[in-house]
């Protein structure tokens, strides 16, 4: 009996890569699941091989077994058919140059285990502002040669009112070790500061960034801005709303981009506290300060002159809804911005944790080769 337990709590997990997690605590196994996919494929495949030496319950826990690990093994079957076709799609948005630094493939299964090639870079720290709370600092990662070079602004998530410049690292040693510099960047954070605090932030960062072009070897005329979360809410507005011919491009990984409507949809309060996060960062709900959600959505602030963007988005997502891509993408489509949008069907928020599993290589990817297209390299 206890055999059957657990093929069916194997399965009841594998639902996982289905659909989304109900609570902040299965969206954590949900990441694990997804994008260590090899682990729980392997667990399954032991316990699908030991299923046909039992002698209770042989046909069901086969039966179950078995599909529990096709189940773990979609994040794997769907990367491969979402990677078919996408340097060619990649390729009609942007054109880059192909070189060896480039990852060859949108996704490896060797590399799940031996890495994508990245080596750790300790930044330097640099600090643009000071606050009553802290001190606000920039992780540099300089390129390792000395000519200039574009710049890739990273702004972190968190419910803007968390996290930190620390956060996921390994794309950051990635980029600055093929020929790009990275800030990854501090802002004041909510509740003391609300929106538009973060982007102004992010204004001053740039600031910096150019008051010491010389010293850090920056090219000013082509900066990227890259969010995750609710900083891709930050890299959008500062991309659509500075007007800067400087910023050659914006990428959102999994960003609330339709404010207005995304503050009203229903919301699983098991996943985040949606209101308190809205409060925190706008001074109230949509209903009570709907200029706030206007003036900090990317879908309306989406205009024909704004810069290339490239969409991030997997579809079980249970934190940031996808339809945020999907609005903004279609809003682009109208406004006629070059865009691109790698929607991942397996995937859920924060799913580029593990920069060697199916999504974090895909991503990479796009997101190498986007930056490639936009700054010329």
């Amino acid at each position: 009996m206890w055999r059957l337990t657990l093929a069916i709590l194997l399965f009841l997990l594998s639902l996982l890569v289905l659909y989304r997690a109900p609570s902040n605590f299965f969206w954590r196994v949900a990441v694990a699941v997804t994008e260590f996919p090899y682990i729980p494929i392997f667990i399954s495949l032991i316990f699908l091989t030991s299923s046909f030496y039992s002698e209770r319950f042989k046909v069901p826990l086969i039966v179950i077994s078995a599909i529990a690990l096709v189940i773990f093994s979609l994040p794997i079957i769907e990367v491969y058919i979402r990677g078919k076709k996408l340097e060619e799609d990649l390729m009609a948005n942007f054109s880059f140059k192909k070189n060896d630094q480039q990852l060859e493939h949108p996704f490896s299964i060797l590399k799940l285990f031996t890495g994508i090639g990245i080596k750790k870079t300790e930044p330097e720290i640099y600090l643009y502002k000071k606050t009553p709370e802290r001190d606000l600092t920039i992780d540099f990662y300089g390129a390792s040669d000395k000519h200039k070079r574009p710049c890739v602004i990273v702004i972190h998530g968190g419910s803007w009112s968390e996290g930190d410049s620390k956060q996921l690292p390994a794309l950051n040693s990635y980029l600055c070790q093929r020929g790009y510099h990275v800030a990854a960047i501090n802002y004041r954070l909510a509740p003391k500061y609300k929106s538009p605090s973060q982007v102004e932030d992010t204004k001053e960062v740039m600031h910096y960034l150019i008051a010491h072009a010389e010293e850090l070897n920056i090219d000013t005329t082509k900066f990227v801005l890259l969010g995750r979360s609710a900083g891709a809410q930050i890299a959008l507005m500062a991309g659509y709303t500075f007007h800067d011919p400087n910023i050659k491009g914006v990428i959102s990984l999994y960003g609330p981009a339709d404010m207005v409507w995304g503050a009203r949809i229903k919301s699983n309060k098991f996943v985040l506290n949606f209101d308190k996060v809205f409060r925190d960062y706008f001074g109230g709900l949509v209903d009570e300060v709907p200029e706030k959600y206007h003036e900090a959505s990317a879908f309306d602030s989406a205009e024909n002159d704004s810069p290339p963007t490239l969409l991030v988005h997997g579809l079980n997502d249970p934190m940031v809804s996808y339809y945020h891509s999907v609005h903004l993408d279609e809003k682009l489509k109208e406004k006629g911005v070059a865009h691109y949008f790698l929607n991942l069907p397996w995937a859920t928020h924060g799913c580029d944790y593990n920069i060697n599993g199916p999504s974090g290589q895909i991503t990479t990817y796009s997101i190498e080769r986007f930056i490639n297209s936009v700054t010329k390299q």
